[in-house]
């Protein structure tokens, strides 16, 4: 007889899930209704207007893709673009360049804009690009690269899409909640995100926004969008809003519940009190890292709060650090993705893992093994360094 799978206890803070609070998995464990029952359609309304606010927009086409963030990204390609368009596609980490594995699916043309991993997107290169494809249909961009670390300017890059006629599809998987995201002050067009990172719910939805730019386009289609499920001509059916919703799929019920409850903690501690809780942990960790003797390779004008690469001192065995922190405190850090493989450690401090608790045990752990190893770290240093900024 199998037994029933317990999982063990740990502290998240790599590159996401985060830590999903207690108040999320209670209100996933409540009882399943009918997706299409009248208290469930409540709560849809509820949701998108969470939704509405946590991207500050007033976007009508906003609500959250039965899927990961990758379904949410997939999304905005298939209802936008079509076989034969052109898109300028900002590369500079792991989910740029899935961006771009997109639109070569959709048999468009990916124009590559490429910077170093490590660098925010270089606006210059960008119009440069978009003046040498006047009739881009969209510029492509991840506001927070998960992979390295760096934040990119996206006000700025919406401005340039704009100004060139194009459409804006923005990833704000790892920025939603934690840093300003401000879909109508910059006038992205088609954003998305992910529930499992500074939202501190569970992995397995995605909130998507499209401008009315994006609306238009998507009604303006010469073919028909190449997925049924992503289709939002279909599924703004269901959740376009009102008591009448039109059957398109069975929603991920208990998923929404604790969506729904991920938004309301955000509503209630204030989303700008978010974005400083989240500054201010990073503030307290980066002081704890550079005091022991670590580097955060990414400059700091460009260095996403929530995601923190830090540099991997030379002639260590990054992996046998994360296993061991696993292993003795249950701590999960990230490894380097693609070209920062094995030369960075990717930390988390998303949603409810953006907490003193996680600052300080990360710090004292990362000591403790990395003393062990012989690695040149400053013993002692980091807590009272992280403290100063925690508690003055």
């Amino acid at each position: 007889m199998t037994p029933s799978f317990n999982p063990p206890q740990r502290m998240l803070m790599g590159p996401g899930p985060s830590d999903v609070h207690p108040r999320v998995l209670a209100a996933m464990a409540r009882p399943t209704i009918g997706h299409l029952d009248p208290a469930f359609v409540a709560m849809m309304d509820e949701v998108k207007a969470l939704l509405q606010a946590a991207f500050r927009t007033g976007n009508e086409l906003t609500l959250p893709v039965s899927g990961p963030g990758s379904a949410g990204m997939e999304a905005c390609f298939v209802n936008l673009v079509e076989p034969g368009d052109t898109v300028v596609v900002c590369v500079n980490g792991v989910f740029g360049g899935r961006m771009k594995e997109n639109v070569e699916r959709l048999d468009a043309t990916a124009v590559v804009v490429e910077e170093a991993w490590g660098r925010p997107v270089d606006l210059a290169r960008v119009e440069a690009a978009l003046k040498a494809h006047p009739g881009a249909k969209a510029l492509a961009f991840v506001h927070a690269e998960t992979s390295t670390g760096v934040q990119s300017d996206a006000a700025a890059l919406c401005a340039l899409a704009a100004g060139h006629g194009a459409l804006s599809i923005v990833d704000t998987v790892t920025s939603l909640g934690g840093t300003p995201v401000l879909v109508d002050e910059w006038g992205g067009d088609a954003v998305y995100s992910g529930s499992q990172k500074c939202l501190s719910c569970t992995p397995g939805l995605s909130p998507v926004t499209f401008s009315p730019r994006a609306v238009a386009a998507m009604q303006a289609r010469r073919s028909k969008c190449r997925s049924w499920l992503l289709d939002f001509s279909l599924l703004t059916a269901y959740w376009g809003g009102g008591a009448k919703r039109a059957y398109h799929h069975t929603a991920p019920i208990n998923a929404l519940y604790g969506l729904h409850e991920s938004l309301v903690m955000l509503q209630e501690e204030g989303l700008e009190a978010s974005w400083a809780r989240h500054r201010k942990m990073h503030d307290a960790l980066r002081a704890g890292l550079e005091a022991m003797g670590l580097s955060l390779p990414v400059e700091a004008a460009c260095r996403l709060p929530q995601l923190n690469a830090v540099g991997v001192p030379a002639g260590l065995d990054e992996a046998s650090v994360r296993q061991r922190l696993l292993e003795r405190y249950g701590l999960e850090i990230g490894a380097g993705l693609g070209q920062l493989a094995g030369k960075v450690w990717r930390l988390g401090l998303m949603g409810n893992s953006a907490s003193p608790l996680h600052v300080t045990t990360c710090l004292a752990a990362l000591e403790a093994v990395l003393a062990e190893q012989g690695a040149p770290v400053t013993v002692g240093a980091a807590l009272p360094a992280a403290n100063r900024v925690l508690f003055g």
